[in-house]
């Protein structure tokens, strides 16, 4: 059985020589690349998201790629696209940025709705289709996004279908007032993501997420996931509740927190830890409960606190 929990440590300890004070998140993030899952990272700008998925590539040694997500970026500046020939008078195709481990498209909701649906098929199969040729992505593959949510000028805002095709969605924040020292010290002579290298392999990452699917989920914290996502659906706030993609997201997450806690099988915590990231950007609010300031994660907190804990013998 691969040990999870000591290939997350020697990756969390790499990432923290970048990004500081964010363990948390960098856990988070580390979560869903376990679980096969793509993160959202939603902030302002120039709080090291570009950074922490470059740190993730660099700590697995893997291929990354980046996509400067702009209004005139087309479809196949991502997937690829065949090229004529004169030589040969044949048209050779010519892989996009998407042939890669780890896809950072920065920015995405700054470019239209066409080319942020050409992620789609990517993320949710793992393939890409060009010109009726389905061409099958190395594993381990995961797409990180971002965005800036401050900034509404010539942004094209991600619809929901799309938002759910993310396990989770996080925001690093402000670091604190010591932690942003460090980095000035750290950053005088050079970037620290120069400095760090590769401390497990892409083989590693993949038998890890073998590993996390083979955590036992007994049938109570089965259940324990299926109320909290069908009460989301009930709730008078929400008009548009988890799906069954949702549930499969937070069963799949919580496997992959036990997994980097050490553990072989799911407790209730392994869940309530992951439920806000996981949930959070896949409630639609109603309009009316929006007026009175009700976000999503004020309902999941109240659902969390509605729905009955079930108690795990081990």
């Amino acid at each position: 059985m691969v040990d999870v929990n000591t290939f997350a440590k020697k990756i969390i300890g790499n990432i923290e020589q970048v990004i500081i004070g964010k363990r948390q998140e960098i856990v988070l993030a580390l979560v869903a690349y376990f679980a096969e899952g793509h993160i959202l990272l939603e902030d302002v700008p120039g709080v090291a998201k570009t950074m922490l998925a470059r740190a993730i590539a660099t700590s697995i040694g893997c291929k990354f790629n980046r996509v400067q997500c702009t209004p005139d970026l087309l479809p196949t500046d991502i997937t690829g696209a065949s090229i004529f020939n004169p030589k040969t008078t044949e048209f050779e195709f010519r892989a996009g940025p998407i042939f890669a481990n780890v896809l950072l498209a920065d920015e995405i909701n700054r470019t239209t709705p066409r080319t942020q649906a050409a992620l789609l098929e990517a993320m949710a199969e793992g393939n890409v289709s060009i010109d009726g040729t389905t061409y099958r992505l190395d594993k381990p593959f995961v797409v990180i996004a971002t965005q800036n949510p401050v900034d509404h000028e010539g942004t094209f805002p991600l619809p929901e279908a799309q938002l759910d095709r993310f396990l989770i969605k996080l925001s690093l924040g402000y670091p604190d007032y010591e932690a942003e020292s460090e980095m000035l010290g750290r950053l005088q002579k050079s970037h620290p993501i120069d400095a760090i290298e590769a401390v497990v392999s892409a083989e590693d990452v993949i038998a890890c997420q073998q590993a996390v699917r083979a955590v036992h989920v007994d049938p109570k914290i089965r259940e324990y996931v299926l109320d909290i996502v069908h009460a989301t659906r009930d709730h008078e706030d929400v008009a548009l509740g988890g799906s069954p993609r949702a549930s499969i997201a937070l069963f799949r997450s919580a496997q992959a927190v036990a997994a980097v806690r050490g553990h072989d099988f799911v407790m209730p915590d392994d869940v309530k830890k992951i439920v806000p990231a996981v949930l959070g950007h896949r409630l639609i609010i109603r309009p009316e409960s929006r007026l009175r300031k009700i976000t999503s994660h004020d309902v999941i907190e109240e659902i969390m606190d509605g729905v009955e804990v079930p108690t795990i013998k081990t």
